[in-house]
């Protein structure tokens, strides 16, 4: 009781899928011989005040393990469209006032920013969900896998977006927020969240805590230090592994650093159908928006190579149209290959990256300093690249990956405005 008043319940929920794309099996991953999912259980029970610690999942393993460690689990259902939709289903086994949804993957949270998160939601009763951001600097705003949220002088989160905001306008100073996905939901507010409407924001930004600002919700976001990487890929938990033992991780590349793009064909460039003419002729569907994408980084400075198991006239008339000179075809060794491309381009392999589809394409991420793997690529494929792809291979998968590099680079003007595609339209096709 504070004040004459009943201290609101806190409970923290802590979703863990087992069916990850990139990272299966990622909540009982080992760390230092524990199960992530244990550690994230662990640091949570530290916060000061909470009454409840549950995990929320979907597969009987992860009970098996929590049950195994004495943590309290409950199983949901798999079919969840998202993590605030399982949360609402805990909630009707889970009593409490205010419900905080802290990621599984999340093994180096620190407990004293939970803290401030559920002091800020008891202190303020007119907050109806609340969050964490922190500071980043101008270069990562610039890359739309990293969520920004701009502030009101209270606190209140005017817009998420995963442009970079505020958007600075002849060079003014601006600085920058990245949201930390960690929420905080009053019962009412998580009770009334899957009957809101998917509003148009959140279907643009794919961002869904704009369906909550797009209904007149406020949520406040606290300020916190800088935290601790996540777990997404193979890669992530490699690098938590050696900062939760003390060790000093290898740094990763970045796109910003990015020289070279090797990109496979079939599944990437095209859809992988492969259509064949009364002459015995292959044909294949290629995106525009693929092509101008190889020349803007070829305009601006990063080298694009292709390379492919196949050969064909097709291909190798759609590579000469691209004006693209480095290329190799037939090829089954891809390691060697994606080597051989990094000598004739002059780079490193932390200045390439590649983009595959399918098996074949595994030792070619192998070789490379960063991989992305299209978003309908085999969930296998999709475990062993750095990332995934929103767009499916054959619709602008490329490009989704192009513009991430210009961006990343500071470049975003000859794709994004007209004088600056101006400085290069005449060099340029599709």
């Amino acid at each position: 009781m504070e004040n004459g008043k009943l201290t609101p319940r806190l409970a923290i929920v802590i979703p863990a899928r087992y069916a990850s794309t990139r990272l299966p099996g990622k909540p009982l991953a080992d760390i230092l011989g524990k199960p992530m999912v244990q550690h994230v259980y662990e640091r949570a029970l530290e916060v000061p005040g909470v009454d409840t610690v549950v995990i929320a999942t979907d597969d009987q393993r992860v009970v098996d393990a929590v049950r195994g460690f004495g943590g309290r689990c409950v199983m949901t259902s798999p079919d969840h469209p998202s993590g605030t939709d399982r949360l609402a289903e805990v909630m009707r086994t889970v009593d409490a006032d205010i419900y905080i949804n802290l990621q599984g993957d999340e093994p180096l949270v620190r407990p004293a920013d939970i803290a401030l998160l559920a002091d800020g939601m008891r202190a303020d009763s007119a907050v109806q969900v609340g969050t964490l951001c922190h500071a980043i600097d101008a270069q990562e705003a610039r890359n739309p896998n990293t969520v920004k949220v701009v502030l009101a002088a209270n606190g209140d989160a005017l817009y998420f977006s995963r442009a970079a905001i505020p958007f600075a306008r002849d060079d003014a100073p601006a600085s920058y927020l990245k949201h930390v996905g960690v929420y905080a939901y009053r019962r009412d507010v998580l009770a009334a969240y899957s009957a809101l409407p998917a509003a148009m924001l959140e279907q643009a930004e794919k961002l869904e805590q704009l369906r909550l600002l797009a209904a007149g919700l406020r949520i406040r976001a606290f300020q916190v230090a800088p935290s601790g990487p996540g777990v997404d890929t193979p890669e992530c938990l490699a690098r938590v592994r050696a900062l939760m033992a003390g060790e000093t991780p290898a740094s990763l590349p970045t796109l910003a650093e990015i020289k070279l793009v090797i990109t496979d064909v079939d599944g990437v460039l095209t859809d992988g159908g492969i259509y064949y003419d009364a002459t015995g002729e292959c044909l294949k569907r290629f995106h525009v928006r693929d092509g101008l994408g190889m020349r803007l980084l070829e305009e601006n400075g990063v080298r694009v190579a292709v390379l492919s198991g196949r050969d064909s006239p097709t291909l190798r008339k759609r590579v000469a149209d691209l004006g693209i000179t480095l290329y190799q075809f037939g090829v089954k060794d891809k390691h060697g290959a994606c080597r051989e491309l990094m000598e004739q381009a002059g780079v490193g392999v932390n200045e390439t990256v590649c983009i595959g589809d399918d098996s074949i394409d595994l030792p070619a991420f192998a070789a490379c300093g960063l991989s992305y793997a299209v978003a309908d690529a085999p969930v296998y494929v999709q475990a062993r690249a750095s990332a995934v792809l929103v767009k499916e291979g054959g619709k602008g998968a490329f490009r989704e990956l192009a513009d991430a590099i210009l961006v990343a680079q500071g470049k975003e003007h000859v794709f994004g405005s007209a004088e600056g595609f101006s400085t290069v339209m005449g060099r340029v096709v599709q």
